[in-house]
């Protein structure tokens, strides 16, 4: 093991990953640092969630060639169902319409990050695992890594660290970035259903008073279920036999699907929206999970984050190209600015749904119904609508 790197990596889920393997082939020295074994990563609960994939996601994962792997293992999502619980809008998004195979895929999350820990374990990317940064330093031209692995420490440097370690970032915690946070009062149940009738490659999206409800397809009679109530609500459904627990999604769903049956423990995640003050300082930037979290609702939260990994590749590839420094902050701070109008968008876009469609105002039901409807049957509307759902620029 050497102890001089140009790229450290902290954290091996998929935004560091894939981060790595976009890398592997520039002659970069990398290494990832991982807290926990490939076993205990493979075991966690964590790993049963599924992802929903954007269309322009898969696109990025075929052209790096990550996507042949994992295709059989992912169901194409046809068509979009979006209800208002108890009123009169709704509208259909359709991949056929928009002439593409699909508007998304869903996949366990296990199963794309098996595949890509797979692929890095293939490849000369170095991994140091477990081990827990428990110490940081910058100086003008690299940064000095503190590492625990056991009882022993262990100390590296880099040009450049990439904080890629989720919503409890040790590299933003030991960087001292804060966080801005919004709590929804929400809780998200998630599970996973068996229905009666085919869901024919069908995502449906069905806005409640309490909050969203979706239902994404996993094969032809499975879906994964995102259930969010106010945390009252959530608290009562978690500590509720299993049979009250699928009576009430049943009436909150409808029989579209037929009669549903549980396959999966229920599990609950409480809800915000977390963003980092910054995502730069210091010969240091965090992505995904470490920069923002945010809420369920249309799916965009992982697609978001794989944006933060494909673009920083990108511009990594450009900054080696001219032989400049990959931890310079004018490099580091360019990749900030150009971040920020994406996750501005994005965020904005899920926190204005979240608010829109957990609110009973009647004012505001008869608007988002009527909306709703309209948009049904405006092509341009509802295909810019498609675009922002397959994770494609829309301008």
């Amino acid at each position: 093991m050497q102890h001089e790197y140009d790229l450290v990596i902290v954290g091996s889920g998929l935004a560091g990953n894939c981060l790595a393997l976009m890398l592997k082939n520039t002659g970069l020295r990398i290494a990832i640092i991982e807290a926990a074994t490939r076993e205990q990563l493979h075991a966690s609960p964590a790993g049963d969630r599924a992802l929903a994939l954007a269309a322009g996601t898969v696109q990025t994962l075929d052209s790096l060639d990550l996507w042949q792997g994992i295709s059989k293992k992912a169901t194409a999502i046809k068509h979009i169902h979006i209800s208002d619980q108890g009123h009169f809008g709704k509208t259909r998004l359709s991949a056929q319409k928009e002439q593409v195979e699909a508007l998304g895929y869903v996949i366990s999350a296990r199963d794309i990050e098996t595949h890509i820990a797979n692929l890095v374990s293939e490849s000369t990317i170095e991994l140091i695992a477990p081990a827990r940064v428990v110490g940081l330093m910058s100086s003008d031209n690299e940064i000095f890594i503190n590492l625990k692995q056991g009882t022993e420490s262990l100390n590296i440097t880099a040009k450049l660290l990439v904080g890629a370690d989720g919503g409890l970032s040790s590299v933003r915690q030991l960087m001292g970035i804060t966080q801005n946070v919004t709590e929804y009062d929400q809780t998200a149940l998630v599970t996973t259903i068996k229905s009666s009738l085919a869901n024919n490659n069908t995502a449906y999206e069905r806005f409640t008073a309490s909050g969203p409800l979706a239902l994404l397809p996993l094969g032809s009679h499975l879906c994964s279920v995102v259930w969010t109530r106010k945390d009252e609500d959530a608290q009562a459904l978690m500590l509720g036999s299993e049979a009250d627990f699928i009576a009430e999604l049943q009436q909150c769903f409808g029989y579209k699907l037929g009669q549903l049956s549980l396959t999966a423990p229920r599990r609950a995640f409480p809800l915000s929206l977390i963003r980092a003050e910054k995502m730069v300082v210091d010969r240091t930037v965090i992505i995904g999970n470490a920069a923002h979290q945010l809420h369920p609702v249309a799916g965009q939260g992982f697609n978001l984050g794989f944006r933060d990994v494909v673009q920083l590749a990108e511009q990594l590839i450009k900054q080696l190209e001219t032989n400049n420094d990959i931890g310079a902050a004018d490099f580091l701070n360019t990749y900030a600015n150009t971040r920020k109008k994406d996750h501005d968008r994005t965020i904005g876009f899920t926190n204005t749904v979240v608010n829109v469609f957990s609110n009973e105002w009647l004012a505001l039901v008869t608007a988002r119904n009527i909306g709703l409807t309209l948009l049904d049957y405006v092509p341009l509307a509802k295909s810019t609508l498609t675009r922002h759902a397959m994770g494609m620029e829309v301008k």
